[in-house]
């Protein structure tokens, strides 16, 4: 018991004396905690020093790591480098185009001059996107609108590009840019009109203005600033601010959402006049600070019309272009008096003067040359491939033609169906007879030789074009009579073919099979084409939509009449996914009918949106699944095999055992 009491005494003696000296202890206490909160403060201040000091020696030393030992990350560059692009016929561009160069040079940046007609877009224009270079595009117009001579092939394949659904709406997405023309506002229809279209043609594949598109002008009574030397000057002035903001990795002004390719930046843009067309100034509308600038007002009318006055391979047209609306209401009358020549009054086809329209529709529309009344002839895609020394189209793979010696070409711009998948958007008369105003096959290959000829012709220096296929390409060897309409349809088609024979052009001729009589007295060809769209009557209704009520009765009476005939013949299969692909043993019985030499089996090609097709991509099959159809089909048909490939068309042969070498 004592000895508990002492402990108590003990405790209760600490506990009293702690208590008494509370104010000591509180302030040791705080001392502590003021001591512990500074060296904490100390400790993280020596910490970012550190850290900002390593972060300084990495970037003094990023620049001497060697690859493969760099362990760094870069520093992030906005801006590569400046490529100049000049197209120029007195000098001006390329004077301007140095100018600009030296003055890049002084930001300590990356430079490079390159005139148009020495550069290959087709095969490096792409590469930009990636590249964080800025490309500026210095380009003269020259006699009536058109591109100098050293800049017309990329104004060519640009402008191309731009309406060839297969590029895609971003072929150059990442590409930034920048335009100046050079023009001169005197000749008022074609004032700027190059620069315009570049500037156009590039934000419709979706690259990025870096600012607004400028124009110099030559007449110095309606130049901005006096001259087109101040002119490039002041907008050379803009480019480098801007160019610097953007080395400093400064955002765009421009959200590159712009409506109809109008560049709307956060500050107010100067609004363009169209006076020039008026052959009034347009510099009185503008602002001050804005004067050499335009925001293409222009453009947003010629997107709309889909850049009517742009080189366009018809094969290659991806979305219709909405002008033709238009074209179609008047082409749809034209085909109910093809149909009926009693529409309109006059019965006589020599007074039906409806066709001058339809061709200058066709004309302001498409790449064709047109013949006479009723023809027409048409650089392929293939043909120019070639010339540069690339692949050729499947004719050359399956049978040794050489597409740059290929003419495509037609005798008659008409047709009998209205095919959903038809790569020409029914931009051409139909009808179900002969109903023109007939030319006569010496005029028409005449000039269909020397049209061919001409456009051949423009690719004359154009770079990577093969100098010894240049000259090849100069006389044809062969014509597809395949580029439109129904050249069966002619009446004088037997003496076409056999002029292209006398001077020894070989001869494909392709027909929709809605003309028996004609294929029984169609005299040799070298190889005679039949379309077999469809195996069943209700399949070739929904695809071909034939203008023949008794369309399926023609069908295989034209199977029938190929069968007699003593020639190569060739069905050609177009399939459409989800419409034509499941009736095998329907095809086999027809080939069983026809009896043709070789069978074309190709995937259809997606031309892009037209109201006269519902077809997507989705329509188009796999290459992978037309493979799988052709080895079914050729299962069924013992006496063929399949013969050849061309991945590139999407497209295989089957042929006929006697044929085999």
């Amino acid at each position: 018991l004592d000895v508990s009491m002492d402990t108590w005494d003990f405790s209760y003696t600490c506990l009293v004396s702690l208590w008494l000296h509370r104010f000591y202890i509180y302030c040791v206490v705080a001392f502590g905690i003021s001591i512990w909160i500074i060296i904490q403060f100390t400790t993280t201040k020596t910490k970012k020093k550190v850290t900002e000091a390593i972060s300084i020696a990495s970037e003094g030393i990023e620049d001497k790591l060697v690859n493969g030992y760099a362990t760094l990350q870069a520093k992030e560059v906005y801006v590569a480098g400046v490529k100049i692009f000049y197209g120029s016929q007195t000098g001006t561009a390329k004077k301007f185009a140095t100018g600009l160069a030296e003055a890049i040079i002084s930001l300590n940046l990356p430079v490079e001059v390159i005139s148009m007609g020495d550069y290959d877009p087709d095969d490096c224009l792409a590469e930009e996107t990636t590249s964080r270079n800025i490309c500026v595009f210095l380009v003269a117009t020259y006699t009536d609108g058109q591109p100098t001579e050293s800049a017309a092939w990329f104004c060519k394949w640009l402008g191309e590009a731009a309406n060839d659904f297969r590029f895609g709406k971003t072929y150059l997405k990442g590409l930034r840019y920048a335009v100046f023309g050079l023009g001169n506002s005197v000749y008022v229809d074609h004032y700027n009109t190059v620069g315009r279209s570049i500037d156009r043609w590039l934000w419709m594949l979706s690259a990025s203005r870096i600012m607004t598109r400028a124009e110099g002008d030559c007449n110095v009574a309606q130049s901005k600033h006096g001259s087109i030397e101040a002119d490039f000057e002041a907008w050379k002035a803009k480019f480098l601010s801007r160019l610097q903001a953007l080395c400093r990795g400064e955002k765009k002004p421009c959200s590159g959402k712009c409506k109809k390719g109008r560049c709307k930046s956060s500050r107010k843009q100067s609004k363009e006049s169209s006076d020039h067309e008026h052959g009034t100034s347009e510099h009185e509308n503008t602002e001050a600070e804005e004067l050499f600038e335009t925001s293409s007002e222009e453009e947003a009318d010629a997107e709309e019309a889909g850049g009517t006055n742009a080189v366009v391979d018809v094969e290659d047209l991806g979305n219709i272009m909405s002008h033709m609306k238009k074209a179609k209401v008047l082409l749809l009358g034209l085909s109910v008096r093809a149909r009926d020549p009693h529409v309109g009054g006059h019965s006589d086809p020599a007074h039906l003067g409806w066709v001058p329209v339809t061709i200058s529709t066709i004309k302001t529309t498409t790449s064709y040359k047109l013949i006479g009344s009723h023809s027409g002839v048409k650089l392929c895609r293939w043909t120019k491939s070639m010339l540069r020394g690339r692949g050729g189209c499947y004719k050359h793979t399956f049978y040794g033609i050489e597409s740059h010696r290929c003419m495509e070409a037609t005798p008659s711009l008409a047709c009998a169906n209205k095919c959903v998948f038809c790569w020409r958007h029914h931009t051409n008369p139909v009808g179900t007879e002969w109903r023109w105003k007939m030319d006569q096959p010496e005029m028409i290959l005449q000039e269909a030789i020397e049209n061919h000829r001409n456009m051949i012709k423009q690719f004359k220096g154009v770079s990577g074009v093969k100098a010894d296929r240049f000259e090849e390409a100069m006389t044809a060897k062969h014509c597809a009579l395949s580029l439109v309409g129904e050249p069966i349809m002619y009446p004088e088609i037997n003496r076409f073919v056999k002029l292209l024979h006398q001077h020894s052009i070989s001869s494909f001729l392709v027909t929709n099979a809605q003309f028996p009589d004609e294929i029984r007295n169609l005299e040799p060809v070298t190889q005679l084409y039949v379309s077999v769209d469809a195996s069943t009557k209700e399949s070739l209704k929904r695809i071909d939509r034939p203008l023949f009520k008794d369309f399926w009765q023609r069908f295989l009476d034209s199977l029938k009449a190929l069968s007699e005939k003593q020639q190569r013949t060739v069905y050609r299969l177009t399939l459409v996914k989800a419409w034509n692909v499941d009736e095998l043993k329907a095809y086999a019985d027809l080939i069983a009918l026809g009896k043709p030499d070789f069978v074309e089996v190709k995937g259809v090609t997606y031309c892009g949106e037209s109201s006269a097709s519902n077809l997507t991509m989705a329509n188009v099959p796999w290459h992978e699944e037309v493979v799988r159809f052709v080895q079914e089909l050729a299962d069924l048909v013992p006496d063929y095999e399949i013969a050849c490939e061309h991945e590139h068309s999407n497209c295989l042969l089957i042929a006929h055992k006697k044929v085999r070498l």
